[in-house]
Parts: C-alpha cells; sequence; structure tokens
C-alpha cells in the first residue's frame, strides 16, 4: 500500500470543522485525569499538594492542547494521525494513573509519559512529512519539547521538593514557547502563516473539553451525595453544587464564546495560546470547586477540612472569573462583571473562611450567577484610537 503524501496529512481548510469521533474518544483520557486529579488534592489538603497538582493539571492540559492543535493542523481521518491519537491516548492514560504518586515513586512514569507523547508525535510526524515546509514546524517544536524535556526527566529521580521546582520550570519553558512561536536560534520562529488553526474547530475543541470539565464537577458533587444520606443538609449541599455548576455552563457560554472562533481564525496563533492559558484557568477552577463541593456535600466537622472547602470553592470560582478577564482583555474589552465578581470574593474571603463550606459554596454561586446572567451588552470601546472596552458582564 502506497504511503500517503505529505499533503495528505494536512487538514484543509475547507474540511469538515466539526471536532471528530476520534477526538471525542480522546477526550476519555482527559476525563479520567481530572477525577484522579481531584481525588489526589482531596487526600491531601495542604498548601504544598495544591501547587503540586496544579502543576499536575498543567503538564495534563498541555498534552491535550496539543493533541488538539495537532488534529486541527493534521487531518484526523488519515490513519497515520489515527494511530498517533490513539498511541497519545494510551501513554496519556498512564500519565493519569501517576498522578496519586506523581511527586513520589511514580514521578518517571508520570514525566516519561508527558516527554514520550510530545517527542513521540515528533518522530512520528517527522518522516511522514519529509519534503513538506510543515517538518519544519514540527521540527523547531520538537527542539523545545526535547529542551524541556531535560527538567522533566532529571525531576523524576530528585526529592519531591527538587522535583517540582524543575518541573515548574519545564512547564514554564512549554507554555512560554509556545507563545513567541518556538523560535529556536539560527532557525527562527515557526512562520505564522505555519501556525494558523481553523477558528471554528479549535473553538469547539475548547467548548467540548470544558464541558467535560464540568462533567467531573457533576460526578464528583453526584457520587459524594449518593454515598451519604438523603438528608436536608447533604440535598441543600448538592443543590447549591448543581446551581453552581449551572452558572459555570452559563459563565462559559455567553455569547463572547461564540465569537472565539472568529478571534482564533483573524487573530493568529498567538490568541490560540491565550486561549489555551484562558480555559487551563477555567478547569482548573472547577476542580478545585468540585474538591470543594465534595467536601461540602460530605459535610465534614473537622474544622481544618471546612476551611478547605470553602478556600478551594473561592479560589476555584476566582480562577474561573481571571481567565475570563485575561481573554477579553485581548480584545480590548475590560469584563466589569467578572472584574467585580473578583472584587466581592477576594473582599468576602476571610469571612467564608471562618463559616461553613455551604456558605462559601451559596455565595460563589450567588456571585458567579449575577456575571453569567448579568444582560450581555457590547464592550463599549474607549473615544481614543487603541482605546479599552467596558462589557457589563
Amino acid at each position: 500500500m502506497a504511503k500517503s503524501s505529505p499533503a495528505r496529512l494536512l487538514r484543509k481548510r475547507e474540511s469538515s470543522r466539526q471536532a471528530s469521533a476520534l477526538e471525542l474518544f480522546f477526550d476519555l483520557t482527559f476525563i479520567f485525569a481530572l477525577t484522579r486529579l481531584s481525588d489526589r488534592l482531596l487526600h491531601d489538603l495542604s498548601w504544598l499538594n495544591v501547587v503540586q497538582t496544579m502543576v499536575l493539571l498543567g503538564a495534563v492540559w498541555w498534552v491535550w492542547v496539543a493533541t488538539a492543535w495537532s488534529t486541527d493542523w493534521f487531518n484526523p481521518n488519515e490513519a497515520l494521525i489515527q494511530r498517533l491519537v490513539v498511541g497519545v491516548m494510551l501513554v496519556g492514560l498512564v500519565m493519569a494513573a501517576s498522578v496519586t504518586l506523581a511527586f513520589g515513586a511514580h514521578g518517571i512514569f508520570f514525566a516519561g509519559a508527558y516527554v514520550l507523547v510530545h517527542l513521540g508525535r515528533a518522530a512520528t510526524l517527522l518522516p511522514a512529512l519529509r519534503g513538506h515546509p510543515a517538518q519544519r514546524r514540527t521540527l523547531v517544536v520538537a527542539v523545545w519539547f526535547g529542551v524541556s524535556a531535560a527538567p522533566w526527566l532529571v525531576g523524576a529521580f530528585l526529592p519531591a521538593g527538587p522535583r517540582l521546582a524543575l518541573w515548574i520550570a519545564a512547564l514554564g519553558i512549554d507554555f512560554a514557547v509556545a507563545y513567541v512561536g518556538w523560535p529556536v536560534p539560527k532557525v527562527g520562529q515557526v512562520p505564522s502563516e505555519q501556525l494558523r488553526v481553523v477558528g471554528e474547530h479549535l473553538a469547539e475543541r475548547f467548548g467540548q473539553i470544558s464541558i467535560v470539565a464540568l462533567g467531573e464537577l457533576i460526578l464528583v458533587s453526584g457520587t459524594t451525595y449518593a454515598t451519604g444520606p438523603f438528608e436536608l443538609p447533604q440535598s441543600a449541599a448538592a443543590v447549591l453544587a448543581f446551581a453552581n455548576a449551572v452558572a459555570l455552563w452559563r459563565l462559559y457560554f455567553l455569547p463572547e464564546h461564540r465569537a472565539l472562533s472568529n478571534s482564533l481564525e483573524n487573530h493568529g496563533a498567538q490568541i490560540a495560546v491565550i486561549a489555551a492559558y484562558r480555559h487551563l484557568s477555567f478547569v482548573a477552577g472547577i476542580v478545585c470547586i468540585a474538591v470543594g463541593d465534595e467536601i461540602t456535600i460530605g459535610l465534614s466537622t473537622e474544622g481544618t477540612e471546612r476551611r478547605w472547602g470553602a478556600g478551594l470553592i473561592v479560589v476555584g470560582a476566582v480562577l474561573v472569573l481571571c481567565g475570563r478577564i485575561a481573554f477579553k482583555a485581548t480584545s480590548g474589552i475590560w469584563s466589569l462583571g467578572s472584574l467585580l465578581g473578583v472584587a466581592v470574593l477576594l473582599a468576602l474571603t476571610p469571612l467564608l473562611l471562618r463559616l461553613p463550606p455551604m456558605v462559601a459554596l451559596a455565595t460563589t454561586t450567588l456571585v458567579l450567577g449575577v456575571v453569567a446572567f448579568a444582560p450581555s451588552t457590547i464592550g463599549r470601546r474607549a473615544a481614543k484610537a487603541g482605546g479599552i472596552g467596558l462589557d457589563r458582564t
């Protein structure tokens, strides 16, 4: 059988912009990873573990983002790309399974899986793209993943403290070089045309993975409620958790999300990277809220755990709103409702930490609901050119 030509591997811009069944199948790995991450956070409510868990989430997220970009640049109907995505899915399952002891005995499995995903993708695509301009893009991206591989792998053999420092540095490299277009000394950066994405497709992928994250929130809340007595306090907490999920859904799918595809299509590769950062903030916030919901519905009576439950719910809501503020600011619009929401939550945090976590859940649900359901307006642009607009939501 003749091999596919390099050009056939690329997604044509006029091709279907809907996500393929393969991509949705791949998202199942992310569901499993989110479950392991929230479980890890629940069983060690300490600041150190919060930081560690967020670093692990960042790595898992970057595997998902890189795969989403791959299926945006390459044709997911081609057999080679399908094998590649399935392979990433398998290695991703190993990565997710090692989350619990990633800062212990399973560090090499987590770091090794992360490195294998990114360098293995390049090893698969580089020969297949021989002679095509897209080969250079794959090569320079692989160079930088090779650079970050060193701290990922070295850190896996060090104690937890140095491991955390090296993994933060490695993740910082991967995040930063994507924003500037993966420049390589004496080679330059990838031409902007080669970094263009299919806006409608990538926007749909971001929306789908956000629904997956919200599904984790529903799953955790429902499972916790199902294991306890169906009494008034537990039922009230479960209803609040559901209302919180509805507010988050509405907050994400406000009208400006429908404009995301146009932003991705028309404003170059950097906006796609910024969108990836924004959605990481959204997903991280949901993970925190999910753990806080689990503590709240479980009605823990231990003082420290109650404070952590309230704290995680507030932190999660702030992360969601901050991600929204930052992303809208890239379009020259300040999200007034989100800014006020963050200000209110931060101002109330000292009080909420002294009260049962159900109060924090009710408060964040109210704040998120007001921001989400407030009448949406078109940002009012400043009078002078280049001014900052204002959006009441």
